[in-house]
């Protein structure tokens, strides 16, 4: 159990890092030849490249909610379901549901980082009959 714990506090430094703006030890995070895949397709590729992904994007936004809601472990796996919103400069706030796939390395660092989002302003096309009415809104970044 003692493992897992560990395992989730530092996913949980690395949520916190982001509500933050302020990388407090990137290195002891992940490992040096890290993969970093976000949702919506960007994908960085080494600590230095998602080091400069983080403290780049945070000159521009700012992460305001990110909360875990449950972990799932299985062997070298952890898999986290989060709330996440965020505000890009001179944009609308905007936040989404997600979950994220992480490989833990032999040295428990996080190895392998794969987000899949979802839309969290959900609805029933169905509500009003067995026709579909749809949103005549553009597709989040999803």
């Amino acid at each position: 159990m003692e493992l897992l714990q560990r395992r989730e506090t530092i996913i949980r430094q690395w949520f916190s890092m982001w509500l933050t703006g302020q990388n407090s030890g990137l290195e002891n995070i992940f490992s040096p030849d890290a993969t970093y895949v976000e949702s919506w397709g960007p994908e960085y590729h080494g600590i230095g490249a998602i080091k400069f992904w983080f403290e780049e994007w945070n000159t521009r936004g700012t992460v305001q909610q990110w909360d875990i809601q449950q972990f799932f472990h299985k062997g070298d796996q952890t898999v986290v379901q989060w709330h996440f919103q965020c505000q890009l400069s001179g944009e609308p706030s905007q936040s989404f549901d997600g979950l994220s796939l992480i490989r833990w390395n032999q040295e428990e660092k996080i190895g392998f980082l794969q987000e899949f989002g979802c839309n969290d302003k959900r609805y029933d096309p169905y509500a009003d009959g067995p026709v579909p009415v749809f949103r005549d809104e553009p597709a989040l970044w999803l």
